[in-house]
């Protein structure tokens, strides 16, 4: 119990850190790679940066809730720079590396943003056009030299001087940081509402503070001691800055940086970490790759393999226990096929979280038959971002877990799942309306449908919002997106698909009068049923397509469609009196045929 009362005892983030900076001294603490080895940082080391770059941000201007953007890949400057701004009484502000100028120039100018942080040449490519028209901006500090100082209209800062100019400045960051109010903003996270507009959602040390406590307690009967975290989802994402950043704050880990998704299964062995958080598409992809080895190997081993997993699952469903006949079998599987499965993982890991989207029971059920324990958690940014997750001891995995410690969750009459308790965001940037909509009488409203087991474990049934969550974590809203393609001549309705799902695709109703003029320029009938199948209409709608998602981020693209030549009317019930679509009813006439398009 005194282990969690650490974290209602912080007032603040970087006091956490600093805390354990003591505590911890010069052990290793961030791990990235240097010349193509991993290289470390003590914790020492470490708060000496922060120190020294905090106090040039004061320095610099920056004063109590002003705000700086960071952009950067994961590694040690992300943290560095996101404790130093909340040291100084800053807001961080983080941003994807995948945003394009046009998403960039919206968060500096909607948070008003006095400064920029931003690691490489390659991220500053986007990011500094945008700076142009950012009024606010007082300067820039890049951790590589962009050559574009002359062009940006504002100071640009090296990081490597602004951390020895901090090195010489006066000042007791650490002391200082110890007045900060725990209900005060630490960062504001961007992210898509219904309509598409990012809405910035405003998170204070506290909610974060009592997301970590949360983990902790449903993790302490793994046994909490020498952990190692291998963070690979993106940092500006709430569930990795929460969980992959200031949990192994909180626990005194060390922290190993990937070099990439394409680099993992590397990281995975050099690295082996005993923790690791991801969303439900890497497990996707990992269960796909280790299945496609197996089929190619054949024979014996893939025998060997299909066996463990169907005696995996027959314990799950027996509650952990397998019948005395079938024992002797399964433990000759668990040391010819679990273990070299567990080998891939780098032999160790206590346990793999899955958050940010819906896991498929199928993915869970695969994990957890390899012998590799596998969490699902539920949440979102409001909530900083963890609202529940399964225990070690009793994973429920068609389930999301029951709430964290200090959570209180209850289920409205209408299904809607309602959250209160400290992880509650302070509400969205410059924009009361919806903070009035979202918290009401100090519940969050999460727009998501649930109900509670008998064993108060929370299951998802349904989404009373609009928005795609794809299996990589990134929230969609369809309607931007069909927005602008029925905006093209040759679409006339469509509806977008994707939940829990790799990437986007598309139920396309072509333009009538469009495909008409077609069919008479290239001497076809004119009937749009016969049309859909035809390979140079497809070509001219592929056209248009492609028009519309190269405005589009990457994870919002299109990448698969059918066609069909039945409008969505009223008549079919495809429409609602509004004229608004009706997706459940599109889903039961062409949900398979969607689903069909992720096999191909």
């Amino acid at each position: 119990m005194d282990f969690l009362q650490r974290f209602k005892d912080w007032p603040n983030l970087p006091t956490m850190f600093f805390e354990q900076m003591e505590r911890e001294g010069d052990k290793p603490f961030l791990w990235a790679k240097e010349n193509g080895e991993y290289a470390s940082l003590s914790w020492r080391e470490t708060g000496e940066k922060i120190v020294a770059l905090s106090r040039a941000l004061a320095d610099m201007g920056i004063e109590k809730g002003d705000r700086v953007v960071l952009v950067a890949d994961n590694c040690p400057e992300w943290l560095i720079a996101d404790i130093a701004i909340m040291a100084a009484g800053g807001v961080t502000v983080p941003a994807y590396t995948t945003n394009s100028e046009r998403d960039h120039h919206h968060i500096l100018t909607n948070s008003e943003a006095k400064g920029v942080i931003v690691s490489t040449r390659k991220l500053a490519t986007p990011l500094l056009p945008a700076t142009m028209q950012a009024p606010d901006l007082d300067f820039i500090i890049t951790v590589e030299d962009t050559s574009m100082s002359q062009e940006i209209g504002v100071p640009v800062h090296l990081w490597g001087d602004v951390i020895e100019k901090g090195r010489m400045l006066e000042g007791d960051v650490i002391a200082a940081a110890r007045d900060i109010a725990r209900d005060e903003t630490c960062c504001i996270i961007y992210t898509s509402g219904t309509s598409g507009a990012p809405k910035g959602v405003m998170l204070h040390h506290g909610a974060i503070l009592c997301n970590v406590m949360g983990a902790c307690d449903a993790l302490l009967e793994l046994g909490i001691r020498n952990e190692v975290f291998l963070s690979f989802l993106p940092l500006s994402h709430a569930y990795e800055h929460s969980a992959g950043q200031f949990f192994p704050i909180g626990v005194g880990a060390q922290i190993y940086y990937a070099e990439g998704v394409e680099a993992l299964s590397k990281n995975l062995t050099e690295v082996r970490p005993t923790l690791m958080t991801a969303v439900p598409r890497l497990y996707e992809m990992m269960h796909g790759r280790i299945t496609r080895d197996i089929i190619k190997k054949g024979g014996l081993k893939a025998r060997l393999f299909e066996k463990t997993v169907e005696l995996g699952c027959l314990r799950y469903e027996r509650g952990g226990s397998l019948p005395f006949h079938l024992l002797p079998q399964d433990l000759l599987l668990d040391r010819l096929v679990r273990n070299k499965i567990r080998g891939r993982f780098g032999g160790r890991l206590k346990a793999l979280v899955s958050g940010g989207a819906p896991l498929t029971l199928e993915v869970g059920m695969f994990f957890t038959a390899l012998g590799l324990r596998l969490l699902q958690g539920y949440g979102q940014t409001e909530a900083a971002p963890v609202i529940s997750v399964n225990r070690p001891n009793k994973a429920k995995l068609h389930t999301v877990g029951p709430p964290m410690k200090e959570v209180e969750v209850k289920i409205a009459e209408d299904g809607e799942i309602l959250v209160r308790g400290e992880l509650v965001m302070k509400g969205y940037w410059r924009n009361a309306e919806a903070t009035e909509t979202t918290i009401r009488d100090g519940w969050l409203h999460t727009g998501d449908i649930g109900v509670f087991d008998e064993d108060g474990y929370i299951q998802i049934t349904d989404r009373k919002k609009d928005i795609i969550v794809n299996s990589g974590g990134d929230n969609i809203a369809p309607q931007k997106i069909e927005g602008l393609l029925t905006l093209e001549e040759e679409i006339a309705q469509v509806m977008v698909y994707g939940d829990q799902r790799p990437h986007i695709v598309a139920l396309i109703v072509p333009d009538q009068e469009w495909a008409s003029q077609w069919a008479k320029e290239h001497e076809k009938p004119p009937i749009l049923a016969d049309l859909v199948d035809d390979k140079g209409f497809r070509r001219a709608i592929d056209a248009a397509i492609e028009k519309v998602n190269r405005n589009l981020a990457q994870c919002e693209r299109i990448r698969r469609y059918i066609l069909t030549g039945e409008a969505f009317s009223i008549e079919n019930e495809m429409l609602t009196p509004t004229m608004k679509v009706r997706r459940h009813k599109i889903k039961a006439r062409y949900g398979e045929a969607l689903k069909a398009l992720y096999r191909k």
